[in-house]
């Protein structure tokens, strides 16, 4: 690939963008809340996956339980997942997508609010700790997607405001509108095309393996 004249910063999400785990936080959700004896159909809470469980229990569930119980069914989410991550792989194309970025001279960094000990295994599956710039947690926020917090955040590890977003729903399109900069929206979380482009995707791909193969179709030059 050609080096650009002006590189902005890649700010990628991870669950969904880059590693296959979407379906892995539904289970864990849905069984976190049959625990404590709310039904809450597996499609509905597929629907928010990528909002952050501040969010999601109130939105998939009703205020009433999360005022009762909400706490406690993201505490119990937590655990599930913890047996449920060893599932966790990388998307096609998701390493080399890193590595193209970061020799393309952008800044790369890993915009996510996984907890601590979820972002080291997501690390060690991408092969990015050499790779990346530099990565966010769930310690970097207050409030998770669609609020712009972590956004900001991945910005301020970036040190520039000139960035692109990459993510895979909707609440990814929305904090990074919220937070003025584009986001490139991929199909691998399973949201369709144009439902994120109606959140404010700026351009929509398959995976990691279809956006690094019509990159130079992405906005990744600032300025």
């Amino acid at each position: 690939m050609t080096p650009r004249a002006s590189r902005s910063a890649a700010l990628l999400d991870v669950d969904g963008t880059l590693v296959d785990t979407n379906y892995q936080h539904t289970v864990a959700w849905l069984r976190a809340f049959r625990y404590h004896g709310v039904f809450v159909p597996a499609w509905r809470i597929h629907r928010h996956i990528g909002m952050g469980g501040d969010h999601l229990v109130a939105a998939v569930a009703g205020q009433g339980v999360e005022d009762e119980h909400g706490d406690s069914i993201r505490d119990a989410e937590g655990v599930l997942y913890r047996t449920l991550i060893h599932e966790a792989e990388p998307l096609p194309g998701a390493r080399d997508l890193l590595r193209a970025l970061k020799a393309e001279g952008h800044t790369v960094v890993l915009a996510s609010s996984a907890k601590e000990h979820e972002m080291q295994r997501y690390l060690d599956v991408l092969d990015a700790r050499e790779v990346v710039d530099a990565w966010t947690t769930s310690a970097d926020v207050d409030r998770t997607k669609p609020d712009p917090d972590l956004v900001h955040a991945a910005l301020e590890r970036a040190g520039t405001d000139e960035a692109v977003f990459v993510g895979d729903t909707r609440w990814d399109c929305e904090a990074a509108a919220r937070a003025a900069i584009p986001c490139v929206a991929l199909l691998c979380g399973g949201f369709g095309e144009a439902e994120l482009i109606a959140a404010g995707a700026v351009a929509v791909f398959d995976d990691p393996r279809d956006l690094l193969d019509h990159l130079d179709e992405a906005p990744f030059d600032a300025g």
